[in-house]
């Protein structure tokens, strides 16, 4: 990194905490809202506790604004949604959300939902290999984007490998499983839940784990939802505070919603909630970006954006906290 990147992340880092100790702003309310797209997912457990529970629906309801829930199998997905305005909140991981912003998709990350380590590299039982470095010339399941793919970027490169050391093959979090215990391929950057259920289920390793390499729970909106529509996009996020405090309060409940929405036994929604999910403060700034920061180099030297593109504009551009300030002195 260069010494005027380095500069200018210092004084990215030092804006955002010196904003995060600012005063509550006063959001201007919108005209009415026929409609919300909020997305949920497996491993956005919050998002599951709103859907459950209808608070967000009560919430808006004087407003005269219903919500339309959509599904997100990956932050590819979640990103495609947020892009296309198909919903205006979107669960990701924070390096997908920061991918999307630097190709363009004006997103803004509002909200941290979680800091989960809900992805590893998994082989199978009967796997013969038994470090990363072993994975030179081998199949990996993974999926373009997301968390488990920057994730498998980061563990090949500390290994000495290069991704054209091996092959890896881009499919949705539940066909990778899939793929692994078919023996199709070699290895898997799995997610949670259905890499907990697939260690429980079908014995699959976790061959390596690294928490730090987990870049949070991020929830996305697009940039025009949130500037004409400031007052339901804080009453959005005040409701998400009120699942992860939930969340927090209730890990058994948690687990048994998970369990009731993924179609996953409570074992395994148990292990994911209890032992692979915490829940930060839920503004983000600083932690974050440093978090998804380090993906730079990685979105950089395997080519992942248009040559030209200003990553350190895209970091700058990517985090929003002004709508959860108002969120959380609400809730």
């Amino acid at each position: 990194m260069s010494k005027g990147t380095r500069l200018k992340r210092a004084a990215f880092l030092a804006g955002a905490a010196a904003a995060g100790a600012s005063a509550v702003p006063q959001l201007a309310r919108a005209g009415k809202l026929d409609r919300v797209g909020v997305d949920y997912a497996y491993y956005n457990p919050p998002s599951l506790i709103l859907k459950e529970n209808g608070w967000l629906e009560s919430a808006l309801a004087p407003r005269g604004t219903r919500v339309e829930w959509v599904l997100s199998l990956g932050s590819n997905k979640a990103n495609q949604f947020v892009a296309s305005r198909a919903v205006d909140f979107g669960s990701t991981a924070g390096s997908a959300a920061f991918l999307a912003r630097a190709n363009g998709t004006p997103l803004h990350t509002v909200y941290l939902y979680s800091q989960p380590e809900w992805t590893a590299l998994v082989v199978a039982k009967n796997s013969k290999i038994g470090a990363v470095r072993e994975l030179k010339g081998k199949t990996i399941a993974a999926t373009h984007g997301t968390d488990p793919w920057f994730f498998l970027l980061r563990s090949l490169r500390d290994a000495g490998l290069a991704p054209s050391d091996v092959q890896i093959v881009d499919l949705q979090h539940p066909d990778g499983r899939i793929a692994l215990e078919r023996g199709q391929v070699d290895a898997w950057a799995g997610l949670d839940p259905h890499m907990a259920a697939s260690q429980l289920q079908a014995g699959s390793r976790l061959l390596y784990r690294n928490a730090a390499y987990n870049t949070y729970g991020a929830l996305n909106s697009h940039e025009s939802f949130l500037r004409e529509n400031p007052d339901v996009a804080a009453v959005v996020l005040a409701q998400y505070e009120r699942a992860r405090r939930f969340a927090i309060a209730n890990p058994a409940k948690t687990a048994e919603i998970l369990a009731k929405y993924s179609s996953l036994p409570i074992e395994v929604a148990t292990l994911v909630i209890r032992e692979r999910t915490k829940y930060p403060d839920p503004l983000p700034g600083p932690p974050y970006v440093r978090a998804v920061g380090v993906c730079e180099s990685i979105i950089r030297d395997d080519k992942l954006v248009a040559a030209g593109t200003d990553l350190d504009v895209a970091l700058r551009s990517l985090v929003d906290p002004t709508t959860a300030r108002v969120a959380l002195h609400r809730a």
